[in-house]
């Protein structure tokens, strides 16, 4: 039984036809293509399938060409065209959730595979636009904006680094796991601290429920949060807290 794919405008659209014999066919070639260094016809025959797929509402064709492309480029080494083309395709006509999901999934695992800082940069840029207000990607979007406040602490941007991450707000974010939530969150708390901003500390230590530490494996989580609460607590004159 075919799947039902999501539009972009959250329209929820009935596969029409089934192209997967089409692209078991079809993807192989355009690999060879480019292999050969045929990369053009090799992307244009796929950008010609993928109009095919997403018309008919193929999810998961679609995504299949969608990673075929962004991995061509990739293997090319072309980083310019896997920018152009990730903007491209997530901004189709009717263009399938899910098919951009996993294209977006595809393109993290190319960001520390960048050979210098400004095409690592340009990738994080590209896939920040894509995934912003996105929900079905917001994890992914969420540790993309973690590697660029990074990126920006290591360059001594301390400010920028902490205005970055507090865009993020992780504490509604339902597809992500509880551990990862909270070690965002302290990454935020930390931030904010390293730029002396003691009060936003104190409205984001809040997000996290201290019944959490109780859990199994989350130890090295605990004594972050409470090294980064004493810290706090001294800048605020808070000795009474910090006893406690």
């Amino acid at each position: 039984m075919a799947e039902n794919a999501t539009t972009e405008s959250g329209r929820i659209v009935k596969m029409e036809v089934d192209y997967s014999l089409t692209c078991d066919e079809k993807i192989p070639e355009c690999q060879k293509l480019a292999k050969d260094g045929k990369i053009h016809d090799a992307l244009d025959t796929l950008l010609a399938l993928e109009k095919q797929t997403r018309t008919v509402a193929d999810m998961s064709s679609t995504g299949r060409v969608l990673v075929a492309i962004v991995q061509i480029c990739f293997e090319a080494k072309n980083w310019s065209a896997l920018n152009e083309h990730v903007a491209l395709l997530a901004k189709r006509r009717s263009q399938l959730k899910q098919a951009v999901a996993k294209m977006v999934q595809e393109c993290c695992t190319y960001v520390d595979q960048a050979p210098n800082k400004e095409t690592k940069l340009k990738l994080i840029d590209t896939l920040r636009n894509v995934t912003e207000g996105k929900i079905y990607v917001e994890v992914e979007r969420a540790r993309l904006t973690h590697k660029l406040a990074k990126m920006k602490e290591e360059e001594g941007n301390i400010i920028e680094a902490a205005n970055i991450i507090q865009e993020l707000q992780v504490e509604t974010y339902g597809s992500m796991e509880k551990r990862e939530k909270v070690e965002l969150i302290l990454e935020q708390m930390r931030l904010c601290l390293a730029k002396k901003d003691y009060i936003r500390t104190q409205i984001i230590s809040k997000k996290i429920n201290t019944k959490f530490f109780s859990e199994e494996g989350t130890q090295d989580l605990k004594l972050k949060y409470y090294r980064l609460m004493i810290e706090l607590d001294q800048h605020e004159g808070s000795y009474l807290a910090t006893c406690k």
